[in-house]
């Protein structure tokens, strides 16, 4: 624009690089003055952002990648709507932050005049600022394009961003007393987390690391339907107990859906030939139900889930009634595939 900051690098004293402008993100269509830097923010003024008239003062959050936060107004009282700029600080101990700065408000002995103040806080609206990345669970790489939102305590959507290349992204909102932070891609799961302003500084702290799990990793191909993956297991026989072996198993369909809340399950339940056709069908079904009710006694929506029995309807070998067959060519067609209903719809 008109007037723009720009930064050096030096070495006692001594310049040693061109100079390099600071960017979109401080420098405007107009003018920026007056830079000046204080615990970890850079101060500036400018005629073109939000401003209340004339040149105002800012305060923009200085960050380790050598990026900046938003422009921060100084609000009322030290701007006015005439010129406002060349404000410095110093820390005042108890007493807080002593400042100085010029400007040409009415009520002064001449054309620019030198005012001084002192607050009890920092200067400025208060903001919340997260930085973070959002990798795959499992490959840990940085996912691309990842929708990532910060939510009110109502619920209120307060910013969206989606995060880059590398899955990098930052967020940087006026004070809220708490925040929700939700991430998710398309073929990928939901996270959502809420803070509270006690964990602000923790959250804040370093790089908040948001992991999704992909679909893909999740699921598997069986039988020409997309099931969640899970370990086979067994029934003791003729029962339909939930026993601690597979209770390890269904865990996992609970996580899998917790992290993604839109899967629509059919619990499908096989039998082998052994017995009759009707008590194996019968077999089948309290095994299935049995199923269904750990995963909603564990929080899974009955609404998103269906069991299916289906006895030795669908062996997927020659072990048929009458046939003789070794026991472990029996226990492959006694299953219980986890079916993703909806898979086409993910």
């Amino acid at each position: 624009g008109g007037t723009d900051i720009y930064f050096v690098y030096t070495n006692n004293g001594q310049i040693m690089s061109e100079p390099t402008n600071l960017g979109p993100g401080v420098n405007s269509p107009g003018n920026e003055i007056a830079p000046y830097i204080f615990d970890n923010s850079l101060y500036f003024s400018s005629d073109v952002f939000y401003g209340i008239g004339g040149m105002d003062m800012y305060k923009t959050n200085m960050y380790a990648d050598g990026s900046f936060g938003i422009p921060i107004n100084l609000g009322k009282g030290i701007n006015t709507a005439f010129d406002d700029f060349g404000l410095i600080l110093r820390d005042n101990g108890p007493e807080g932050i002593l400042g100085y700065f010029s400007s040409n408000r009415t009520g002064g002995k001449g054309n620019d005049d030198i005012y001084g103040f002192k607050v009890k806080e920092d200067l400025g609206l208060k903001t919340f600022s997260l930085k973070g990345r959002v990798v795959n669970l499992k490959s840990n790489d940085g996912i691309l394009k990842a929708q990532l939102r910060l939510l009110d305590k109502d619920s209120v959507l307060i910013k969206e961003v989606y995060s880059d290349d590398n899955g990098d992204f930052r967020f940087e909102i006026p004070w809220k007393d708490q925040i929700t932070v939700q991430a998710t891609k398309d073929h990928y799961s939901i996270f959502s987390a809420t803070y509270n302003e006690s964990e602000y500084d923790t959250v804040q702290k370093g790089t908040f690391i948001i992991g999704l799990s992909s679909i893909e990793d999740l699921l598997t191909e069986k039988e020409g339907k997309q099931v969640v993956k899970i370990q086979k297991f067994y029934f003791d026989k003729g029962r339909a107990d939930i026993t601690p072996k597979i209770q390890i198993e269904l865990d996992k369909v609970v996580d899998a859906v917790q992290r993604f809340p839109q899967l629509k399950l059919s619990i499908e339940s096989h039998t082998n030939s052994k017995g009759s056709r009707k008590s194996n069908s019968q077999l089948s079904q309290r095994r299935a139900d049995a199923i269904k009710s750990y995963l909603i006694k564990n929080g899974l929506s009955s609404s998103n889930i269906i069991s299916v029995g289906l006895g030795e309807d669908n062996l997927i070998n020659k072990c048929a009634d009458g046939v003789y067959c070794l026991e472990f060519l029996h226990n492959q067609n006694e299953r219980t595939n986890i079916v993703v209903a909806n898979f086409e719809e993910l």
